[in-house]
């Protein structure tokens, strides 16, 4: 049997840790890496057009499954675009493992051609990032590097100079069994004991729920009702806590709405339950808070607590919601409750009146028609920008469903490549990218992609033509709209050119008929929307000292079109409302 070299064992690794694809863009120092993977057909290669897109897939891919994803990039410029979306990733605790190969290692130093330095370029959006200078370095710098990426829920990576990568692996190496899981953490009695009596005594409690109440359902909405509390959620939490909620008072944070603000700065203690939620400025400073986190760095970095809780949050309700009181009074739970069905109804009447036949059309009634229209166990991704607007509002989740978007880095041109990740998991799961048409331009290379691996994504294309999002920030800032226009080409027939199904929508009539079109199609395919650009409108109290960089609070803005279904939601949670 011939020796293995050391790009063989770093791809056999890999499939030992259950990695089924490597996204990347091939070169000379990644060569023997990419020759390794086409003589094993245990992985595959995805070649995407630029790196970036294949560090967002992998991040998609990684956040879907739960499972490590991996991606590469050949030597200085080519492993350099990767940066951006593991960011993302690294943002999103998406296990990644990314490979960053390098110049000869004799170079290293002498200012080589294309010379950089990844071993500390990646540091910063990385739990690991080390170089392997010396085939003897392997296999346990790999699997250190996977166990890192897994057991803290982030990306690593790994230099390889393309030269070392093409000797021979070290005989009689010690492989160790990889770590692909992370384990439950729960909390010690005497921090269990105090939060369940801060609940006993707090008339008026609030959760406030995250991305890490995922899996945990079930408990908080058990939880919820012990204590008879409102439960609102951020944006990464709601896909996990919306559905299937009596509770629900709705989102706090920029494109919150409903009552969630009012719920929790009106209660005695706020409990955080999974959430990183950034925007401190949304958060009480004078109620009570206490905070529950797997990740013990998250504990307290928002707002000041007065008790922290490390452990994971399925099993924290689990060992607290049998030792506190069943509370009896609902007041305060049902007032939040009438407070967001109200505001929700307030702001609806926007969207029902005739949209259905303005032009340009609203994006607000694009989103609702598509929520109507795809799958319910659909993957949606999401652009950031008015995109997140619309998923927000208009997505509704059900537990089958999920929304993937750049939501804690907050980077252009997310959704088409994380699409990619998303389809390449299950052709026969339908993924809808929510694009911009600036997010979409940015990295519109990659739809090539989409076609040159037939995969059935389907781009549902906001277009209308502006940097919407920067606007609204400029103007509530004092500043007149400048450089957020765009001159777009016709999409649909640029899809088409490409080999793809394209239709463009220019009047809501068309719009329900393209896209049940579109979905039919068994390949990729885009519907180019053109929507009002005037879709957002700003009350005239606003002021620049609501604005901390994206944060904009959402008891202040009105966002003219509606809430969707989540009306119907709210109404239906009131029916449980006792009557005097």
């Amino acid at each position: 049997m011939a020796k293995q070299n050391v790009a063989e064992q770093f791809v056999d690794i890999l499939v030992r840790a259950g990695v089924q694809r490597l996204y990347g863009v091939v070169g000379d120092s990644l060569n023997p890496v990419v020759d390794a993977i086409r003589r094993n057909s245990a992985i595959d290669w995805i070649q995407v057009r630029h790196e970036e897109v294949a560090a967002f897939a992998a991040g998609a891919e990684a956040q879907i499954t739960g499972q490590l994803a991996a991606c590469a990039g050949s030597c200085g410029p080519g492993n350099l675009h990767l940066i951006n979306g593991l960011y993302d990733a690294h943002r999103s605790m998406a296990p990644v493992l990314a490979l960053a190969s390098h110049i000869p290692s004799g170079e290293i130093g002498l200012g080589y051609f294309q010379e950089t330095h990844p071993d500390q370029l990646f540091r910063e959006c990385s739990h690991y990032c080390e170089m392997i200078s010396n085939p003897q370095q392997m296999p346990r710098l790999v699997q250190t590097a996977i166990q890192h990426a897994i057991g803290r829920s982030g990306v690593s990576v790994v230099s390889l100079p393309g030269d070392i990568a093409s000797h021979a692996a070290p005989e009689k190496s010690i492989e160790h069994a990889l770590v692909t899981s992370r384990p439950t953490v729960r909390p010690g009695d005497t921090e269990i004991d105090k939060l369940a009596q801060m609940i006993d005594e707090a008339k008026r409690v609030t959760l406030f729920c995250g991305s890490g109440t995922a899996g945990a359902h079930a408990e908080v909405m058990q939880f919820a009702e012990r204590i008879k509390s409102p439960v609102g959620h951020a944006l990464r939490g709601k896909e996990w806590i919306q559905y299937d909620n009596p509770y629900d008072v709705g989102m706090s944070g920029l494109l919150g709405y409903g009552a969630a603000y009012e719920a929790t700065h009106e209660c005695d203690l706020l409990i955080l339950l999974g959430t990183d939620f950034p925007y401190n400025a949304f958060l009480p400073d004078d109620v009570k808070i206490a905070q529950v986190d797997v990740r013990p760095e998250h504990l307290g970095r928002r707002s000041k607590l007065d008790l922290a809780v490390w452990g994971d949050v399925r099993e924290t309700l689990r060992c607290l919601t049998p030792r506190v009181r069943a509370k009896s009074d609902r007041r305060f739970l049902d007032k939040m409750l009438k407070k967001h069905a109200d505001a929700l109804e307030g702001v609806i009447k926007a969207y029902t009146r005739k949209v259905e036949k303005h032009t340009p059309i609203h994006p607000e009634y694009v989103a609702s028609v598509l929520d109507e229209l795809a799958d319910q166990d659909a993957v949606f991704t999401v652009d950031t920008g008015m995109c997140n607007v619309w998923a927000a509002r208009y997505i509704s989740p059900n537990g089958r469903r999920r929304i993937i978007g750049s939501f804690s880095h907050g980077s252009m041109a997310n959704a088409l490549p994380q699409a990619i990740g998303a389809q390449f998991i299950d052709r026969n799961r339908q993924v809808v990218s929510m694009s911009g048409d600036g997010g979409f331009a940015m990295l519109m290379g990659d739809f090539l992609t989409l076609v040159q691996y037939d995969l059935p994504v389907k781009i549902v294309l906001f277009n209308n033509s502006s940097l919407s999002m920067v606007e609204l920030e400029m103007l509530v800032a004092g500043l007149p709209s400048y450089g957020t226009t765009n001159r777009n080409p016709d999409f649909a027939a640029i899809a088409r050119a490409a080999g793809a199904y394209g239709v463009r929508v220019e009047k809501p009539k068309q719009l329900a008929g393209a896209l049940k079109d579109a979905f039919r199609h068994k390949g990729p395919a885009l519907v180019d929307v053109v929507t009002d650009p005037n879709a957002l409108s700003i009350p005239p109290k606003i002021s620049a000292e609501m604005v901390t960089g994206f944060a904009l609070s959402a008891s202040k803005i009105v966002l003219d079109g509606g809430v969707g279904r989540m009306v119907q939601m709210a109404r239906s949670n009131l029916r449980n409302v006792p009557r005097p």
